[in-house]
């Protein structure tokens, strides 16, 4: 079964990026053919898979999106070298957002010019980087993909960007069509659950929550009574250590301008995002 999913969430610096270019690598790694693309204005994921000259081209997302329309986008589509196609972000996208504000059903275009043509067809699964605020290309990735991924780091204002994304983005969406939060996923986690430290804060925060634990893969969840147990001092095991933990080759992939599977196949880390590609695939956490 073909899938399409947006990497979203209103909150800049939060592993959007890295979590699409990763999870886009484990679906092609698992035998699939995939399509990344970039609707960030900032073009990490273009310029962090090495194509910073195409995120300045003449060409872009516009000529296939408005109105006048020139090319198709296959015509844009550039092969990665690492089993993953994009479609790249570029430094006029910020007006094509604008631009699509005065079009006629300019919340569907992504869906009708981009993912319905190559879905199934071209492509397995699409994956979709988002903007980190509300508009036009955010509503275009949620109408033409309908299911959702949420990265979260455990910083300041992590929790609150999740409770904004709901209540700014999905509800509002659902009004409109069906919209499947398939997993929310921590990342880039660095402390002991057993320390009143971010990490702790944000997993048992998402643990509590029953419609938001039950969005948790198997590598992020922590039962709450582990930590209960730990608080009383009757944990006697070793220390879990939920979602996708801070790894030095991950951000070094990054720099290295490509996925964390083809810079370090031996990362412990890439186990996570095989599984959150198996999500995309199944549609659901398996728990």
């Amino acid at each position: 079964m073909s899938r399409a999913v947006s990497v979203c969430l209103l909150k800049g610096g939060i592993g959007k990026s890295t979590t699409s270019i990763n999870l886009a690598r484990e679906l092609a790694h698992r035998g699939s053919d995939v399509l990344l693309v970039d609707l960030d204005p900032n073009g990490h994921t273009t310029t962090g898979l090495g194509f910073g000259e195409e995120f300045y081209s003449e060409a872009h997302l516009g000529d296939v999106l408005l109105d006048d329309a020139e090319l198709e986008p296959r015509e844009l589509i550039l092969e990665t070298g690492f089993e993953i196609d994009l479609l790249p972000s570029n430094d006029r996208i910020e007006q094509v957002e604008s631009d699509l504000g005065g079009v006629m059903m300019g919340s569907a275009r992504l869906k009708q010019r981009v993912i319905d043509p190559l879905l199934g067809d071209d492509y397995d699964y699409v994956v979709v980087d988002c903007p980190a605020a509300r508009g036009k290309l955010n509503d275009n990735a949620l109408y033409a993909t309908q299911n959702l991924v949420l990265p979260m780091r455990p910083e300041s204002g992590a929790l609150s960007g999740l409770e904004k994304t709901v209540k700014r983005l999905i509800t509002p969406a659902r009004e409109h069509f069906d919209l499947e939060i398939l997993a929310v996923v921590p990342t880039d986690l660095r402390d002991r659950i057993d320390h009143d430290r971010p990490t702790r804060r944000l997993v048992e925060a998402l643990v509590s929550k029953p419609n938001i634990a039950s969005k948790l893969p198997n590598f992020a969840y922590t039962d709450p009574d582990v930590f209960e147990a730990i608080d009383d001092g009757e944990w006697d095991g070793d220390l879990p250590k939920p979602g996708i933990r801070h790894r030095s080759a991950i951000d070094a992939s990054i720099r290295e301008h490509m996925p964390l599977r083809d810079y370090d196949s031996t990362c412990d880390q890439l186990a996570c995002y095989d599984e959150l590609a198996q999500i995309v695939e199944e549609g659901e956490v398996a728990r």
